[in-house]
């Protein structure tokens, strides 16, 4: 059968493989289109599997909120370059991911994984198809969902690298993006200082003591020395004890107090690839590897 160009066309259109890959596809279908969208899609997954142990520490952060702003959701998808990142194909997955995840439904990976896109394709599968197409490691990273029924949500994205969502009891959605914005320069740890766990602060007071002692000061003086630079460093970790970074006269916990005693009840703040630890390639090797075809 005579491989045509509208029919190579047609099977790029429904499954956004290369042109290249669709010809080969259909002439070893004998240009049976229905046989070569199952091929394309089996030979996606196979391709898809094999670059499963890439490390992909680039990528975007995503948060998409429902109509009425009372659920909200931030996921973090990550790729192999920063160049892939700002591809529009890659771009439209997480978007729609990220729609997908907002549902009221999915709770966990497994089933964001088998959640419908607007293609009626399975998250899982569209994101083993743009493997195949642009032949980078794509993995579903993290994702978060807060909701509330009365009180504020806010969030702030800075260049989709860094993402961060906040729930208040009380208050306002300015305010919820407000500190939002906050807490993506400030990187709190906590809410409040009494939520630093125990064993955290006892480090840091093995490391004050030690520093201290070394000033040859008396005990007690030593000893308000500690508590002082522990407070401090309690301050420094946790939201509430922070200078606002639109004033830092006020802190945040100021700030709530005079937006009707507003209340953070909790935020989530994400950055691209933290935590990942990078391989580190020679690029020239590498660049040969791409000529030979091994990647």
């Amino acid at each position: 059968m005579t491989i045509t160009a509208a029919l190579v066309k047609e099977l790029r259109d429904r499954t956004q493989a290369g042109m290249m890959e669709c010809k080969k596809a259909l002439t070893e279908t004998n240009g049976d289109i229905e046989l070569a969208v199952k091929k394309l899609r089996e030979d996606g997954v196979v391709k898809a599997d094999k670059k499963a142990s890439r490390t992909a520490a680039e990528g975007t952060i995503c948060i998409k909120a429902d109509a009425d702003n009372k659920n909200i959701v931030m996921l973090e998808i990550n790729c192999e370059t920063d160049f892939v990142a700002r591809d529009a194909g890659f771009l439209d997955f997480v978007k729609n991911t990220a729609e997908a995840a907002l549902n009221k439904n999915v709770t966990d990976d497994q089933q964001l994984l088998e959640q419908k896109t607007s293609s009626q394709e399975t998250v899982d599968l569209a994101r083993r198809n743009l493997i195949s197409k642009i032949g980078e490691n794509i993995t579903i990273r993290r994702f978060t969902k807060l909701a509330t029924a009365s009180g504020s949500l806010g969030s702030y994205s800075h260049n989709d690298r860094i993402g961060v969502i906040v729930e208040l009891e009380g208050g306002s959605a300015n305010l919820a993006k407000d500190i939002a914005m906050h807490i993506a320069a400030a990187a709190p740890i906590v809410v409040s200082p009494e939520d630093v766990p125990a064993d955290v602060i006892e480090k840091e007071r093995e490391i004050f003591s030690a520093q201290a002692k070394q000033s040859g000061k008396p005990a007690e003086i030593v000893e308000k020395m500690i508590v002082g630079r522990i407070n401090k460093y309690l301050d420094e970790i946790s939201l509430l004890g922070q200078a606002f970074i639109k004033d830092p006269n006020v802190t945040i916990a100021k700030l709530l107090a005079s937006n009707g005693g507003a209340k953070v009840k909790s935020f989530v703040r994400y950055q691209v690839g933290e935590g990942i630890e990078k391989k580190q390639d020679d690029f020239a090797t590498e660049v040969m590897a791409q000529v030979k075809g091994a990647n």
